[in-house]
């Protein structure tokens, strides 16, 4: 077993590097604001732009490492994706899912060689998990964009109506986890990377706290005694489970589930994570339907409005997502008129005012409110600082030896697609260069291959947009940063990535949790004590069983149906979960 270095800490103590932050060595920031004491807060709040202006700076507290009721056995395997995943077990038409086989853990040597006897050798650094891409999907919002499924099959997905119980049965596998399954550390938090909703409505971001921090949720917007959506409007291109229309899904081999659709609205209850949990912003999360740019007022009285669009000709359809592909309507102008010049095809639905789309400073101060504190930190990464400002980045200290920095790679201007202002990017430098002596994970929604959109931000226009090269340039000439672990392509990638200097640290893209197989990412960082460190991924499905139930419509028999419905959605990708070097690795770095 390995050695595990402590990184509990009091949060009145005083350790060595908080001594240093006392005069100015060391400096955590949130992008904004105001220097805070280890007392007040577990996220750091520093000035983001003390360097400049000569402001004193407190670094933020160590993270208090999670407690084990019990010395958990290292290494372990149940729960992860090492013991076993879930598999097809018919070969044709609507498959159903069982217990499949687990997937091996891969050495990977691409930026240096493992070296014998690490195993007895290694410490204990840090560890945690990735939630990435929950897209908690409020499915009767009248924005929501389905009937592009005339042009595309996979535009509207059978399982989204049950995003909400599978987020919940993915919280309960976290606390579930008998701390870190190679080393046996402590998980020290949990950091969701972006897409946590999906059409930018307040009512997914409350079922979002809701769900991270505990409490009940009601996944149902509109009217409260029903669904009104696209599954009962009787449109056979969508699986209507409740009615016996042979739609186009049940044609596929798709159920009659007579009762889901009340199920999936009904009120529902999250333990929330007994972990601190932190929170990085994605385009969905910025942006209604994660593309269109905030500013039109139709289409903000459209999504809290009593009228949907369910259906479109191919033709009609195809146009539409060519503009969003095409990054060409970047405002919504296009859909706004496509919206009215369709005002008679309108279906009535129930009003809500919690649709309303939020602003970034609503996004912070809602992680802000102290409902959702849940196992902390107050915010959750971000500060009254980042509201005040509207901005969205921050870092923060993660253990003795290892910080934490989130990004915001989303671009006010519109699309989906992400880049970095000038300012953030001059400030991510600075954060590394001040905390030269301790590694740094870096956390964002988009990889930087998805950073391409230079579109300037309206609110700072004269703010230089930067992509993922200029972004890798920078990670690049930092000897401290060991990983960039991000999401946004909804499938596991892990790459190796060497600067201009020769530093070298992997970028980490994690799959979602939408799309099957609806994966999570434990990380653990390790010093080898030979010139190396290594960094363990591990992957994780929901608690969910793998074998479903149709006669089960309980919050953990929609959890499982939520697995095989994105299983079997027709046109998805069976790519995503990547190859054997993207899942369960070890990922070996030179010192320095």
């Amino acid at each position: 077993m390995s050695r595990i270095r402590s990184v509990a800490s009091s949060a009145l103590g005083v350790h060595r590097r908080t001594l240093l932050a006392a005069t100015g060595a060391v400096s955590l920031s949130a992008g904004v604001g105001y220097a805070l004491r280890p007392t007040d807060s577990q996220a750091a709040t520093a000035s983001a732009h003390a360097a400049d202006t000569g402001a004193a700076a407190k670094e933020a507290p160590v993270i208090a490492a999670r407690e084990a009721a019990t010395a958990p056995l290292a290494p372990y395997t149940r729960g992860t994706t090492l013991a076993g995943v879930a598999a097809p077990r018919t070969s044709s038409g609507y498959r159903r899912l069982g217990d499949g086989p687990g997937w091996q853990r891969v050495v990977r040597s691409d930026l240096a060689a493992p070296k014998s006897g690490r195993a007895g050798r290694r410490t204990a650094l840090a560890a945690f998990v990735q939630l990435t891409d929950l897209h908690l999907i409020d499915s009767q919002h009248p924005l929501r964009l389905e009937f592009l499924r005339s042009t595309d099959v996979h535009a509207w997905r059978p399982q989204e109506a049950l995003t909400v119980p599978g987020a919940i049965s993915l919280v309960e596998r976290v606390n579930a986890l008998r701390g870190a399954p190679v080393t046996g550390s402590p998980l020290h938090f949990a950091m969701t990377t972006g897409d946590n909703t999906d059409n930018n409505a307040k009512s997914e971001l409350e079922w979002f706290l809701t769900i991270m921090s505990g409490g009940r949720v009601t996944p149902n917007t509109g009217d409260p005694r029903r669904y009104e959506g696209v599954q009962n409007s009787g449109l056979k291109q969508y699986w209507q489970p409740d009615s016996t229309t042979r739609d186009a899904d049940k044609q596929l081999g798709f159920p009659h589930l007579k009762g889901f659709l009340a199920a999936a609205i009904h009120e529902m209850n999250s333990p929330g994570l007994t972990i601190p949990w932190y929170s990085t912003v994605g385009n969905h999360d910025a942006m209604p339907l994660g593309t269109y740019g905030h500013g039109d007022s139709y289409l903000a009285e459209f999504a809290v409005g009593g009228k949907k669009l369910m259906s479109l000709s191919a033709s009609e359809a195809k146009k539409l997502q060519d503009t969003l592909k095409g990054d060409t309507d970047p405002k919504g102008t296009w859909f706004r008129d496509l919206l009215k010049a369709h005002s008679r095809d309108l279906r009535s639905v129930t009003p809500d005012d919690s649709r309303a789309p939020f602003t970034a400073a609503e996004y912070v101060k809602a992680h802000l409110d102290p409902a959702y504190k849940g196992a902390g930190p107050v915010g959750h990464g971000y500060s009254a600082a980042n509201a005040e400002a509207g901005t969205q980045y921050y870092s923060f200290r993660i253990s003795d030896d290892v910080i934490g920095i989130s990004l915001d790679t989303t671009d006010a201007g519109g699309h989906y697609n992400g880049s970095i202002g000038a300012a953030q990017l001059k400030w991510l430098d600075r954060t590394l260069k001040q905390n030269k002596h301790s590694y740094a994970i870096i956390f964002s929604h988009h990889t930087s291959g998805t950073m391409t959109n230079l579109r300037p931000d309206p609110a700072r226009p004269n703010d230089r947009r930067h992509g993922g090269e200029d972004v890798l340039a920078v990670l690049g000439r930092n000897s401290n940063v060991l990983a960039w672990v991000n999401g946004h392509i909804h499938r596991n990638v892990i790459t190796p990535r060497t600067g201009s200097g020769g530093h070298s640290f992997w970028e980490i893209s994690t799959a979602s949790h939408v799309d099957f197989p609806q994966l999570a990412r434990i990380i653990e960082v390790v010093d080898n004590k030979d010139g190396t460190l290594s960094l363990f991924t591990t992957l994780i499905e929901s608690a969910a069983p793998h074998r479903t139930d149709f006669t089960d419509l309980s919050q953990t028999g929609l959890a499982a149906l939520y697995r095989e419905l994105s299983f079997n959605a027709p046109g998805a990708s069976t790519k995503l979960a990547g190859e054997s070097g993207d899942r369960n690795t070890e990922l070996v770095l030179k010192k320095g």
